[in-house]
């Protein structure tokens, strides 16, 4: 069985801004350590396949930050996207790429962003449901079992246990996904503990995925038939602009004959927003997430990034302060998810 990971790597860098960029999303930024999320991802992927199989679909923009990070991918491992199209035409190319070289492999696609600290069961888990995939002509996803009431992630139901299923590799039916819920809607879906978030990671045989796509989504389905082995760039460039603007969860995951979800026995994080950092850096007596020159007094709360200069806090609480080189952010915590408001009223030098 071939196997081939598309890593999603074009995300715009609203949310952690002034430290994240265009140019320089989250993904390329050294949030948590000195290695970037996009690193931690191939290297995660790596413990399952080899880093030969492996794409990085990213955009004009940000191609060129992705390749200085993976300097042992080839630079034929990174495809630039010539325009913004959503996920569903992301997949439609990485499904093409992957069956132009190996008809019929197993194409697994996966955010570049998010947080996975236990690598060793990912890569375990991620084999066992491209086998799945593979022997069942299903698409797979994976779900993560609700910490808490979240209204940020979209969820899944899942039914009945797979006859494959068991306890370190549990797979369930997906009978439907569902959009990001409001407060009393994801309280229930927590309490009924049929429901997963969706981690936003998906696999499938490259002919399963065109499958669908020509029941839901012609347009993909003709991208991916006649995607050609060589100038494949100039290709490209002329027909994935033309492609729809939609999400695979709209396109085809809800439309499929059959989705599997594997329930993650793996931690997880999207690392949607500042208020992420406190579950992964160091917290003070007084709550406060601080990293870089930071001083302290009375102050509680706070997440606080210095790049450079000295950030100060007295008497204050429940503040993001972020420092870099030529912008600063003051932002109460609770406004954390409006920052990407800002990016469209920023200075075209410091967005």
């Amino acid at each position: 069985m071939k196997t081939y990971a598309c890593i999603m790597a074009g995300g715009s860098g609203e949310r952690f801004w002034p430290l994240s960029r265009i140019a320089r999303p989250k993904h390329l930024v050294p949030l948590l350590s000195e290695t970037t999320l996009l690193e931690e991802t191939v290297r995660r992927v790596e413990q399952a396949l080899p880093s030969e199989n492996i794409f990085v679909l990213t955009n004009a923009a940000q191609i060129e930050g992705c390749r200085a990070v993976l300097p042992r991918l080839k630079p034929s491992q990174f495809i630039a996207e010539p325009a913004k199209r959503d996920t569903a035409p992301a997949c439609a190319l990485g499904t093409a790429l992957v069956r132009a070289i190996a008809p019929e492999a197993v194409a697994v696609f996966l955010p570049a962003d998010a947080l996975i600290h236990d690598a060793a069961t990912f890569a375990q888990q991620l084999k066992q449901a491209c086998e799945l995939a593979a022997a069942h002509d299903t698409i797979v996803t994976f779900g993560i079992r609700p910490a808490h009431a979240s209204t940020r992630f979209g969820y899944l139901e899942a039914s009945a246990a797979l006859p494959e299923s068991h306890v370190t590799h549990p797979f369930f039916q997906v009978k439907r996904f569902v959009e990001k819920p409001d407060a009393t809607h994801a309280e229930a879906y927590l309490k009924s503990g049929d429901y997963f978030w969706n981690a936003g990671i998906f696999l499938w045989k490259t002919g399963t995925f065109l499958r669908e796509a020509k029941r839901s989504q012609p347009e993909l389905a003709r991208f991916i038939e006649d995607f050609p082995k060589e100038n494949t760039d100039a290709y490209i460039a002329a027909n994935f602009p033309a492609l729809p603007k939609i999400s695979v969860d709209y396109a085809i995951m809800e439309k499929a004959e059959r989705v599997v979800v594997a329930e993650a026995r793996f931690d997880w994080d999207d690392m949607g927003s500042w208020t992420a950092l406190p579950a992964h850096l160091p917290v003070d007596a007084h709550g406060n997430t601080l990293r870089g020159a930071v001083t302290v007094h009375d102050s509680h709360n706070n997440i606080a990034i210095s790049s450079k200069r000295l950030i100060a806090l007295c008497g204050v609480r429940d503040l993001i302060v972020i420092e870099t080189d030529d912008a600063i952010l003051v932002c109460h915590r609770n406004a954390a998810e409006g920052i990407k408001h800002l990016q469209p009223k920023l200075p075209d030098a410091v967005r």
